[in-house]
């Protein structure tokens, strides 16, 4: 009977610990920015500017700089985006949680990777190693 008790104590804490990281990976940390402005880096001043963005939806976390992703839409036109400001040609679109939706970073590695979509610099040295 003690075996069988030390059994399921061990498994209810791996159960518990298992899922208090996935909650603190995927949950935790993150909160939705209202009212998010886009930037961009000027392709003449090499300065980041603001952009006009509609229907933003955006995720933060305090614990990384790797953890911002936002979804938007601007009325620009893609050959005044490209004329404007600076592409990014190391782009490389890290995961986002899954309950956020709008966001899906494969989809978008794949359109980088076939010239279907272009990155853009927001802004250069955030943190040393993040742009």
């Amino acid at each position: 009977m003690k075996g069988r008790l030390l059994g399921i104590v061990i498994i209810a804490s791996a159960a518990i610990t298992g899922i208090g990281v996935w909650y603190l990976q995927v949950h935790a940390y993150y909160h939705e920015v209202a009212d998010s402005e886009i930037w961009l880096t000027s392709a003449v001043t090499g300065q980041p500017e603001r952009i006009e963005a509609k229907s933003v939806g955006a995720i933060d976390a305090e614990s990384s700089p790797l953890r911002y992703r936002a979804c938007f839409e601007t009325p620009h036109s893609l050959s005044m985006l490209l004329e404007t400001y600076v592409v990014y040609d190391e782009a490389v679109p890290l995961n986002a949680p899954g309950w956020f939706e709008c966001f899906d970073a494969t989809a978008v590695g794949v359109a980088l990777e076939n010239g279907h979509a272009v990155a853009f610099l927001g802004q250069a040295g955030i943190r040393e190693g993040v742009n």
